[in-house]
């Protein structure tokens, strides 16, 4: 059988005069992780350019949709901040300015893969892109705006850091996970869900604070974002969660798609 072929949506450094590589260029990279993890649902995984106006090489004919026609289905991958501008918000601070480029690409793919029916799924960044595309908004800064909450990133210890996620009764998330009430994850983000985007609904918070992990869209089609990074999780820790069921129901929803032709949706425990 022809592997599915998924898409990954780009990290975009700009040019910078410090740096030692392309200073004068902006760069578009797929991280190692986020591909390998990909990858392991026994998929091809393609970075999908953002084209830029900027260049004096702008394709003619080529549009995202070209890209959907060509792909099975959406990876948005973790990086920079959201722009507040797009969620109708000024920065409370210089520093979680955003990026309003990445923003408006990444909002453009993700509506051109739903209008098709082709599945998505967000990882960090990915899961507040989704919220915001489908008119959500973000805190800015979690510790900033809601008082006496876990420390969910630092700096120095990445990756490593970690805290409990509440598996919320009659989830998709439960589905995947049977008997799970908590687990531990990693945590990466200071910014996160606030108001939650239409259709979009909540399958998993922090614990003990309540920050918002993981959502579904109860839309047509397979859309659903997670707060961490299960690439960044060793799938042989038992203290972690597994990463593995999550991609094994994002690839099966991307396979379904292509076999029938039709979306499925996302489905919690017990739905129709």
């Amino acid at each position: 059988m022809e592997p599915l072929r998924i898409g990954v949506s780009a990290r975009l450094l700009y040019p910078d005069p410090r740096r030692v590589f392309l200073p004068t260029k902006t760069v578009q990279y797929l991280e190692q992780s986020v591909a390998n993890w990909v990858m392991s649902g026994e998929v091809l995984a393609f970075m999908v350019p953002e084209i830029s106006l900027a260049s004096p090489h702008l394709p003619a004919n080529i549009e995202v949709s070209d890209y959907v026609d060509a792909l099975d289905g959406l990876v948005l991958q973790g990086g920079a901040d959201i722009a507040p501008e797009t969620y109708g918000e000024t920065p409370m601070n210089p520093e979680w300015s955003g990026d309003r480029i990445r923003d408006r690409y990444e909002i453009a793919l993700f509506e051109a893969f739903v209008r098709q029916g082709k599945p998505v799924f967000g990882i960090c960044r990915g899961c507040q892109l989704i919220n915001v595309a489908l008119g959500g908004t973000l805190y800015q800064d979690i510790n900033t705006q809601v008082p006496q909450t876990l420390m969910h990133r630092d700096d120095k210890r990445y990756e490593h850091n970690f805290h409990d996620l509440r598996v919320l009764p009659g989830s998709w998330l439960g589905s995947l996970y049977p008997g799970v009430e908590v687990a531990h994850i990693n945590t990466i983000h200071h910014q996160a869900v606030k108001q939650v985007g239409r259709g979009l609904a909540v399958e998993g918070l922090s614990e003990p604070d309540g920050i918002v992990e993981a959502i579904r869209w109860e839309g047509p089609s397979y859309v659903m974002g997670v707060q961490w990074h299960p690439e960044f999780m060793d799938p042989a820790d038992p203290k972690l969660l597994d990463g593995r069921p999550l991609l094994a129901d994002f690839v099966a929803a991307c396979r379904d798609r292509k076999a029938t032709g039709q979306p499925r949706p996302v489905r919690a425990v017990g739905a129709a």
